[in-house]
């Protein structure tokens, strides 16, 4: 029995909690749909400064109230601050439990997506928002148009990829053709050196057959030279060498030595006589 009173007694202290967190819960989501309706008000009176406090406010108060996140991302989307909306966007579809609410939190996230040109992640949100309601045009129009803006991307970026490619090989081909140029200009000018050195090689000969032509024309000058010296040499030789029926120097000189011994004799004999005849004198002639 007493079991029993125990167990009745926690069962009703449960549905009194119970009942005190559902009273607490209902009162902050009515006082966040107030702030809400307050922001909705402030908003279309273009105050979005006082509008943005209270979304806040509405979004701190509650987390099931889906419409102040939704309604502030449009605020954010009016204002092209789209990565704030994208944020709001996304936290709506989060917090919404109703279909109908998450189809317009993704549908406008496509929206988003579209304005930032992210059309593959704009294709992805639309396809979300239709899952949770087939019925809306609006949203497959609009993911018609992002698949084409898809599509018209990734073949704008093949052909800028297949013009970058032709780029590149017309720049791999003009490196080619300018390294091939470079080459020949160097073998032009490795030619242009080696006819430089062939002419200078020619030019050494012609001058060392100058030089020797010039050297054998000293030699034969200087064999000029020398053969009138070696002609006077003989003709010195040959004046010097008796000629027939002429006597030689030495001959000439042995005769004239004689000669003047003859000459002294003779005059030796002369002045003996010329002393024997002379008087001697006592007296100065004056």
């Amino acid at each position: 029995m007493n079991n029993k009173l125990t167990y009745l007694l926690i069962l009703i202290g449960c549905l009194s909690f119970a009942q005190e967190e559902e009273k607490e819960r209902q009162e902050a989501l009515s006082e966040s749909t107030n702030l809400t309706w307050e922001a909705n008000k402030e908003l279309s009176e273009e105050n979005f400064v006082e509008a943005e406090v209270d979304y806040r406010k509405a979004i701190a108060k509650s987390d099931e109230n889906s419409a102040a996140p939704y309604n502030l991302g449009n605020a954010y989307y009016n204002k092209e601050t789209y990565s704030e909306a994208f944020g709001r966007f996304k936290q709506a579809g989060e917090l919404a439990s109703d279909k109908s609410d998450k189809h317009m939190a993704y549908h406008n996230m496509g929206n988003v997506f579209m304005k930032r040109k992210e059309y593959e992640k704009a294709v992805e949100a639309y396809k979300q928002a239709l899952r949770n309601d087939p019925t809306d045009e609006e949203t497959r129009y609009n993911l018609a148009l992002a698949k084409e803006m898809l599509k018209k991307e990734q073949d704008e970026n093949e052909q800028n990829q297949d013009n970058k490619d032709d780029q590149d090989k017309q720049d791999e081909k003009d490196k080619n053709e300018d390294e091939k140029e470079g080459d020949n200009k160097e073998e032009n000018k490795d030619q242009d050196k080696k006819d430089e050195g062939d002419q200078g090689d020619k030019g050494d000969e012609n001058k060392e057959k100058k030089d020797e032509n010039k050297e054998g024309d000293g030699d034969e000058k200087e064999e000029q030279k020398k053969k009138p010296e070696q002609g006077d040499e003989k003709e010195q030789e040959q004046r010097q060498q008796p000629r027939p029926n002429q006597l030689s120097k030495q001959q000439i000189q042995n005769l004239l030595e004689a000669m003047q011994n003859e000459e002294k004799k003779v005059q030796e004999k002369i002045d003996a006589q010329k002393v024997k005849g002379v008087k001697v004198k006592n007296e100065k002639d004056w």
